[in-house]
């Protein structure tokens, strides 16, 4: 996971968006995009309503290449409206800045969609090449964040690495995948539906799952049959 790089000089003017609350923080984040910096301009907003309707009416090359999201906003969260901005501006690239660094978080954003996730404790210069870092396509993270995703990545592979299925739970699991009910694996195996039932209970525990829904999902996912 790459952490913030240095600022570079750099030609280009991008738009970038700000919905932040605290008046005097939004007022520091707008006195850093001016095109000395290689920022067009900037539009700010105090909530996640007005951005959202702002970018409604928006054309194509009124959209913003970055927004900077405030979690911690009145009404609607930050978090709870970047799947919509996804919708709204697909090339739009969304870097979460904030106090909260707690890996509930940190996931929930970059699984919604966010491309980075700053502190706001981050210095002006570091905001500034996150800006342009996020707009090359990169992922900019304040080291700590960093460091958590690293954590969550980490605790995610563990548990893939630890399912270790028998012969009979992997048969199993790939006819669960096939759709076939637990009557129908009974018979295929030819044992009792309370054995088969025993089994698949086994299975899910092993899976970490409680469904056969997620059964499937993490067995897909993870390529086990």
């Amino acid at each position: 996971m790459n952490t913030l790089p240095q600022i570079a000089e750099t030609t280009q003017n991008l738009l970038v968006w700000l919905v932040e609350d605290h008046d005097l923080f939004r007022r520091t984040l707008m006195r850093l995009c001016v095109p000395e910096r290689g920022i067009a301009g900037a539009q700010d907003f105090a909530n996640a309503e007005a951005m959202l309707n702002a970018l409604r009416e928006a054309g194509a090359e009124e959209k913003p290449r970055v927004l900077l999201l405030d979690v911690g906003l009145p009404g609607r969260s930050g978090l709870e409206v970047i799947a919509e901005i996804m919708e709204l501006a697909p090339e739009c690239r969304v870097v979460i800045l904030t106090v909260f660094e707690d890996e509930q978080k940190i996931r929930a954003a970059i699984s919604a969609g966010a491309c980075g996730y700053l502190v706001k404790t981050a210095r002006p210069e570091e905001i500034v090449a996150a800006i342009h870092h996020a707009a090359d396509g990169g992922a900019p993270m304040s080291p700590t964040v960093a460091a958590s995703v690293v954590n969550l990545l980490a605790k995610l592979t563990k548990t893939a690495t630890r399912v270790s299925l028998s012969p009979r739970e992997s048969e199993i699991l790939g006819l669960i995948v096939k759709g076939m009910s637990a009557k129908e694996i009974s018979k295929r195996l030819e044992v009792s539906i309370h054995t088969a039932d025993t089994h698949t209970r086994n299975l899910f525990k092993k899976l970490e799952v409680n469904t056969r829904a997620a059964a499937v999902a993490r067995a897909i996912r993870e390529k086990l049959v």
